[in-house]
């Protein structure tokens, strides 16, 4: 149950940042100084690590064992635009071991920490992301080019340098591997962008309260952690983000989302476990999950698993969430290679409204582009194939929908499985979508509809009482 999730729980000592020799003036590069008192708590025992109200500009921070780093209202603590100050480690990227700049902030096997309280933590991400062209009004564009920069050969895209253009050409520079030297990645080192906050097997965590905004990538990403409260945060991230995402949850357990708000570039609370053979070796799945009680505005997804999930997913509890204006709601996506089972994922009392492409989605055709299209893209349908079931073919199967209210959206419910393997045995009952296409179902055998009223143009298209879909 969610209620069994372990909170921290902290000595009262405080150590103020400002008594460490830090300066709110936001020029002052204080990183020494918030190190300093991060590492004496934790020497001391743990305690709090205060950040007063100010503006407090910062390097990368590294959290240790019984601190909560707790930021005061008015506190922003503001990471450095100087890219210089965020070494080359070796780190995780969508489910690989490759080569990333230090996160602003991060802990390794860390047990009982926090970030908590009322202040805004920035991530400075503009200097770091690349930007599409069709993302911008002209005169954001054009501000944009101003700035510097270099520009991609068909003047669409804007990168802030050249290492960072020189990496988007190649296939995974960033995994660490015998023909990846160390000159190779300071030469695509702006590639190589940073996650805002990376915590990597730690235990008793809790986030709360705090805004977290404008990460240079994912903006939180828990790898590999157990017991971690997410409670009342707001996470924001513009929304033509690259990679934008609010939280990617990534081989964890017993994990608890509560509260929150995100409106973000990417998907808005995403499930993860790591990505083809290297996430099948690893093989630890993200379960005994509840998220409960959220907002999502702008995200490509408002609560998705995937496409990362080569570790498996099971046991999700998600309930009374709000989704606005989403690209897509309930976003469940994979391909071939991945591998790795989804099931037992309980879904209940979902508001949506104007969702522009479908409110619910399973998709085993993940082609990693946005969920809609840009202006003037097109997309071909994928060629539908049957290929051998191996280690690597995914699976979902063993879904429950209930209580969803759609407001508006491209598609009501669209499934699309595998030949060789189907998606199986998902229910979904009480609802009413308005979209406006209705229902798509392919490739999927023990889909059930039970009272489902779809409405769209102005008109009903019908209600699917108790119909079972089988391939």
């Amino acid at each position: 149950m969610a209620q069994d999730v372990e909170q921290p729980v902290f000595k009262k000592d405080t150590f103020s940042i400002a008594r460490y020799g830090a300066k709110a003036d936001g020029m002052t590069l204080n990183t020494r100084s918030i190190q300093s008192a991060i590492d004496e708590c934790h020497r001391k025992g743990g305690g709090v690590v205060l950040v007063p109200a100010g503006l407090w500009l910062t390097g990368p921070l590294t959290l240790k064992s019984n601190v909560n780093l707790h930021l005061l209202k008015s506190a922003l603590l503001q990471f450095t635009a100087d890219k210089h100050q965020y070494p080359l480690v070796e780190g995780n990227w969508e489910g690989l071991e490759q080569m990333r700049n230090q996160s602003p902030i991060s802990a390794t096997k860390a047990e009982n920490i926090a970030i908590t309280g009322k202040g805004i933590i920035d991530g400075n991400g503009d200097v770091w992301r690349v930007v599409k062209r069709a993302k911008l009004t002209d005169s954001q564009w054009k501000k944009l080019v101003a700035s510097g920069g270099v520009l991609s050969d068909d003047k669409n895209t804007w990168y802030p340098s050249e290492g960072m253009k020189k990496g988007s050409k190649m296939k995974n520079p960033g995994v660490i591997s015998p023909e990846h030297s160390p000159e190779h990645f300071q030469s695509i080192k702006d590639f190589l962008r940073p996650n805002l906050l990376v915590l990597t097997e730690c235990k008793k965590i809790l986030l709360e309260g705090v805004v977290f905004q404008n990460s240079p990538a994912w903006c939180l990403h828990t790898l590999l952690c157990d017991q971690l409260t997410v409670r009342d945060i707001f996470v924001k991230n513009p929304w033509y983000a690259q990679n934008g995402d609010g939280i990617d949850v990534e081989s964890c357990k017993n994990v608890l989302i509560e509260g929150s708000t995100f409106d973000v570039g990417d998907d808005a609370i995403c499930i993860k476990s790591g990505r083809d053979e290297a996430g099948r070796k690893r093989g630890v799945p993200t379960e005994n999950v509840w998220v409960r009680h959220n907002l999502v505005y702008h995200a490509h997804g408002g609560f998705v698993i995937g496409s990362e999930m080569s570790g498996g997913a099971r046991n999700i509890y998600v309930e009374d969430c709000t989704f606005m204006g989403t690209d897509i709601g309930l976003r469940f996506k994979t391909t071939r290679g991945r591998g790795g089972i989804v099931e037992n994922i309980h879904i209940n009392r979902i508001n949506m409204k104007d969702i522009v492409a479908e409110a619910i989605l399973f998709d085993m055709y993940y082609m990693a582009k946005d969920p809609v299209p840009l202006s003037g893209e097109q997309r071909d349908a994928p060629k539908v194939e049957q290929f051998p079931v191996t280690e690597a073919t995914p699976q979902f199967r063993n879904f429950s929908i209930r209580n969803v209210v759609c407001e508006g959206a491209g598609t009501a419910i669209f499934i699309r499985g595998l030949p060789e393997m189907n998606i199986r045995n998902i229910t979904m009952q009480d609802m009413v979508l308005k979209a406006k296409k209705g229902v798509e179902v392919t490739e999927a055998e023990q889909v059930t509809l039970k009272n489902i009223r779809v409405i769209t143009g102005d008109t009903p298209a019908g209600e699917l009482l108790n119909k079972t879909y089988n391939n």
